[in-house]
């Protein structure tokens, strides 16, 4: 009776997961018809159609459901309503199919609604006029368009003549630049203070700008700029920047699908105790992750990104002037939908000996968490239309370590992934970035004399402990948090006890 009701129970889990699934949808939905109605100066309200809908959704119902299906809607309907008469903010860019800014934005406040805005250019008189929205932010390419168009402007826009945030107020069009304020929350999360130091900025765009104005703001000694076609390039960079402390990266090599990308040979800046990157996606990009390895200070963009939404979330809830200074409850917010972000966009990933329980492990949190679950043996042979072993017994182990590390890097540079890879993957160098770049990586260790070696022909050829000897230090080394766990009754009890593990780690949890 127990079993029965536990499982019951997991029935229930998934259901809730699929509701609040589709409520996110169906509010996201009121969010476009509020945006549409204001646009077009439509009533919100329209008693005649929420009459009909009410008889549909009735008879509609399942024989259980249809009880309560009025009562239920009529919840769901005063919530549509709600959100359609927030007042409207969003971010404004040419093609954003993969931005976070309403995801940060809408973890951040609850006071207005916040949409994606895809414009081209000969389209963004009409959109300053319309009166749609109260304002928005600004996105690559249209900064210095914003600026152009604004009445007034604050100092940091005016310096580097670009404008990330946009707010309708009193008939006049105001523009901030709130990156340069995301710059600087990055530093100070990081430890990284530029005060007297040498910095080499790579890139001179909009980025590089914002960037520019808060290591002046922060007393940086010399700033140099590097770039493709500028006085100094990647060809005399090592020679005319040699004394670097800090580097910031504004470009976007390295920057998601992309990489792979790189730019510079860190270790021929002989001075260097800190990089930056501008980049968000991957979490843990190439540079960064060469920086580390030298024992560098770093930082990554999503800090940067998150702080500067912060300001700008305080210009559209009303405030003119907004304090530069960064106190503890502004970091405390602005930490906390960090945290939250990393969990969604990171990947969950399992490295360990085969056989000790990454597949169903991996199977049982895409449950939970409702994302994708990809077994990296399970695409292999989907992208090479042969199993692994299959591959090992006819060309040999290097022929196919070359083709998983092909398969790897496709998998693990992308987001909100679960990925059981296969046990080996940690013996080629050449799968470390991939692994770290955008996945919080779990090892999990299991006695060794309860792993299979059945359908393993490695396992079965060299032996278990063998294996094991040559891969424990790699699967140490690259793995964020361990899954050291004896033996279980049974696999339930296994995927409980790892199950919460991981989403405490992942929540955040496990740092307090």
């Amino acid at each position: 009776m127990r079993e029965d009701l536990k499982e019951l129970r997991r029935m229930i889990d998934d259901c809730d997961r699929k509701i609040l699934s589709d409520l996110e949808e169906r509010i996201a939905i009121s969010r476009k018809i509020g945006v549409l109605k204001r646009a077009d100066g439509t009533d919100f309200y329209d008693p005649a159609r929420e009459a009909q809908k009410f008889e549909e959704l009735k008879e509609l119902a399942g024989s259980e459901s249809r009880p309560y299906v009025e009562e239920l809607y009529k919840t769901i309907f005063d919530i549509s309503k709600k959100h359609q008469n927030k007042p409207a903010f969003g971010v404004l860019g040419r093609s954003l199919p993969h931005t976070y800014s309403p995801q940060i934005h809408n973890l951040m406040c609850e006071d207005y609604s916040y949409s994606i805005i895809e414009r081209e250019p000969d389209e963004l008189d009409a959109l300053f006029s319309s009166g749609v929205f109260g304002g928005f932010n600004v996105t690559i390419p249209y900064k210095r368009e914003a600026f152009a168009r604004c009445d007034e402007t604050d100092e940091a826009a005016r310096v580097t003549g670009s404008v990330n945030t946009v707010v309708f107020k009193d008939g006049k069009t105001l523009g901030y630049n709130t990156d340069y304020y995301g710059f600087m929350f990055m530093m100070k999360r990081a430890g990284i203070d530029p005060s007297g130091k040498k910095v080499l900025v790579l890139g001179t765009g909009g980025a590089a700008s914002a960037v520019e104005y808060a290591l002046k703001t922060s007393g940086a000694s010399v700033i140099w700029f590097c770039d493709l076609e500028t006085p100094i390039n990647y060809s005399n960079v090592y020679d005319e920047c040699a004394e670097a402390q800090v580097i910031v990266n504004c470009t976007p090599v390295g920057m998601f699908p992309k990489v792979d990308a790189d730019l510079l040979d860190l270790e021929r800046f002989g001075s260097l105790e800190a990089c930056l990157d501008v980049i968000y996606n991957p979490s843990r990009t190439l540079f960064l992750q060469k920086a580390s390895a030298l024992g560098l200070k770093t930082a990554g963009g999503l800090a940067m990104l998150v702080a500067q939404a912060y300001k700008a979330m305080k210009f559209f809830r009303g405030e003119k002037e907004v304090s530069d200074v960064i106190t503890d409850e502004d970091a405390a917010l602005i930490n906390k939908v960090i945290t939250t972000l990393e969990s969604e966009m990171m990947n969950i990933t399992f490295i360990g000996m085969p056989g000790c329980g990454k597949s169903v492990l991996g199977q049982e949190i895409a449950r939970i968490t409702g994302r994708r679950h990809v077994d990296l043996d399970d695409a292999y042979t989907e992208e090479f239309g042969v199993t692994p072993a299959h591959t090992i017994e006819t060309e040999g182990e290097d022929a196919f370590r070359a083709n998983e590390s092909e398969v790897a890097a496709k998998y693990l540079a992308q987001s909100g992934l679960v990925i059981s890879c296969g046990g080996g993957i940690v013996t080629r160098d050449v799968n470390y970035f991939p692994l770290r770049c955008n996945s919080h990586v779990f090892y999990i260790e299991r006695p060794l004399e309860g792993l299979a070696s059945d359908g393993r022909p490695l396992s079965a050829s060299q032996g278990v402990k063998v294996l094991f000897e040559q891969r424990r230090d790699k699967y140490e080394m690259l793995c964020d948090h361990k899954l050291s766990y004896g033996r279980f009754d049974d696999q339930q009890e296994f995927l409980d006890q790892a199950s919460r593990e991981v989403l405490k780690y992942i929540s955040g949890e496990e740092a307090k």
